[in-house]
């Protein structure tokens, strides 16, 4: 592999507008029930009484994650017919629609989710970081998309010497099982993953 491009999250610009998921719908021409991008909604805390007063300690933030193209990446390791594989050029997973069969099983090894049915096509679909795009020297549309440029992309390598190393918060899965190519610039009230203070107030649209 020459270079392993991902995403950068800046998850204290986002603010949950979901301008990256419709783009990337409408780019992708994306039936109602399959979003390659999803906004999660995080959120938590609780009001204390202090004497007469009430005094809110409540907290939410949203981070926008699609595919995250790992380094060591589930799908691509129990594809039974190599549908799913790694692109030599850039690291981006894309799942190859003349060998898929659709059985689900990235979909059901894939911690983020990101591997989705199309009941239509009779196969798999994800997001494939806009491959197209990105050899005509483009960005993704999420990213060209959102008002508050709370997303980027390039060569991961680059991004975390630029925003550091972070890739997980909650509600995300431990960065350790697959080793997602993203950064992560935590919201200030962000918490770590595991977190049990707080729950994804989301839950329908992702």
């Amino acid at each position: 592999m020459e270079k392993q491009y991902g995403f950068f999250i800046d998850s204290s610009r986002c603010t949950g507008c979901k301008t990256c998921m419709i783009a990337c719908k409408d780019y992708n021409d994306l039936p109602t029930e399959i979003n390659y991008r999803r906004v999660y909604e995080f959120a938590g805390g609780e009001w204390t009484q202090d004497g007469n007063a009430w005094r809110q300690e409540v907290f939410a933030y949203y981070s926008s994650i699609a595919c995250n193209h790992c380094a060591d990446p589930a799908c691509t390791q129990v594809c039974p017919t190599g549908a799913m594989a790694k692109h030599a050029e850039n690291g981006l997973v894309i799942v190859n629609e003349d060998l898929c069969i659709g059985c689900k099983s990235c979909a059901m090894a894939c911690p983020y989710g990101a591997p989705q049915y199309d009941a239509v096509k009779k196969h798999m679909t994800k997001c494939d970081g806009c491959q197209s795009r990105v050899s005509a020297g483009q960005k993704p549309v999420c990213v060209e998309a959102c008002p508050l440029r709370a997303l980027d992309f390039g060569p991961i390598d680059e991004l975390r010497a630029e925003h550091g190393t972070l890739a997980a918060v909650a509600p995300l899965p431990e960065e350790s099982y697959t080793q997602p190519s993203i950064v992560i610039k935590p919201n200030r009230k962000a918490r770590p993953v595991g977190d049990r203070s707080g729950f994804l107030a989301n839950p329908m649209e992702v």
